[in-house]
């Protein structure tokens, strides 16, 4: 039987990632990179492969050598958090093709990961984060959306993709929760907090007022200002602005919003375990990183519980 070849095998694992895993187009288009920029390398270092082309490289010209100076070329010139990422890439790759008996050995199987500094992540105080959250009060469609946005991210802890892709037909206001659509495609329900559901209410009152959208009919909760679903491109730039507007020291994102949500739980005495459920997060490993935040409450409790102290 000929051996496959590397970049039709490629394609069929996009396609797999996608039907099957569910992963987002963001991250499809990561992997299609990684992989395509790992087969190029592949075949320039390739005696004799260079010249016949990518469509003559096979999967089994692949070997621990090839992987290993295909890393010793990215250390040159990416930091150690992109040469991991780019490994997993490579690493899901080659597992798949000897889960599908295509190659017998994974040569990846050997190569460790780059050690990594896990970065701190920046985060708001709970009073830097009321500061930024009154900073929102224009009484108009637009600084009412805002105020709604802002106060469901910190309310939630979702994320800012999360966040614009709500339609109105994912909110119960029953019950104060979401529905929310996370990476993967997986569902979850995260509660929202009655401030939240406050914001969004007077924004969607004021957007059918003068616009005439209401909420019996499904659609995107938040809207930009021509009436289509707003971006979270969008949400980055309004964040911005209300950051110039407070004057606040930390530069913080949409998604150190998230972090924020996560720091004043865990603050507050919320177990990991529920934190993580909260996030969406597939591995409790992904919430540990916010327990560093933790350690000035925790040493003030064990300075006033130990015996010893």
């Amino acid at each position: 039987m000929n051996a496959p070849m590397l970049k039709p095998q490629i394609d069929l694992f996009l396609q797999v990632l996608a039907t099957e895993k569910g992963y987002s187009a963001h991250t499809l288009r990561a992997y299609a990179h990684d992989l395509d920029e790992f087969a190029v390398h592949a075949l320039r270092s390739l005696p004799g492969m260079a010249e016949k082309g990518l469509e003559a490289l096979a999967v089994s010209d692949i070997d621990v050598l090839t992987i290993r100076g295909y890393l010793g070329f990215l250390h040159r010139r990416n930091e150690k958090s992109t040469i991991a990422r780019k490994l997993s890439a490579l690493r899901s790759f080659f597992r798949y093709l000897v889960k599908h008996r295509l190659l017998d050995e994974d040569p990846t199987g050997t190569i460790l990961t780059p050690k990594q500094i896990r970065p701190v992540p920046s985060y708001l105080s709970v009073d830097d984060m009321f500061r930024l959250l009154d900073q929102t009060l224009a009484d108009t469609v637009l600084g009412l959306r805002n105020r709604a946005l802002f106060e469901t991210l910190y309310g939630s802890g979702i994320r800012v993709s999360e966040l614009t892709g709500l339609n109105v037909f994912d909110l119960d206001v029953a019950s104060g929760c979401v529905r929310v659509w996370g990476k993967g495609g997986r569902e979850r329900i995260v509660p929202v907090g009655q401030t939240a559901l406050a914001r969004i209410k007077a924004y969607r009152d004021r957007l059918y007022q003068q616009a005439g959208i209401g909420t019996e009919v499904d659609g995107p909760l938040f809207l930009n200002k021509n009436k289509g679903r707003l971006s979270a491109r969008s949400v980055g730039r309004i964040l911005e602005d209300l950051i110039r507007r407070c004057s606040l020291a930390v530069p913080i994102s949409p998604h150190g919003i998230r972090h924020s949500f996560a720091t004043h739980l865990l603050d507050a005495g919320a177990d990991l375990r529920t934190v993580q459920e909260l996030l969406g997060h597939k591995s409790l490993s992904t919430t540990q990183k916010y327990t560093h935040v933790s350690i000035d409450r925790l040493m003030a409790v064990y300075d006033k519980a130990h015996p010893r102290n």
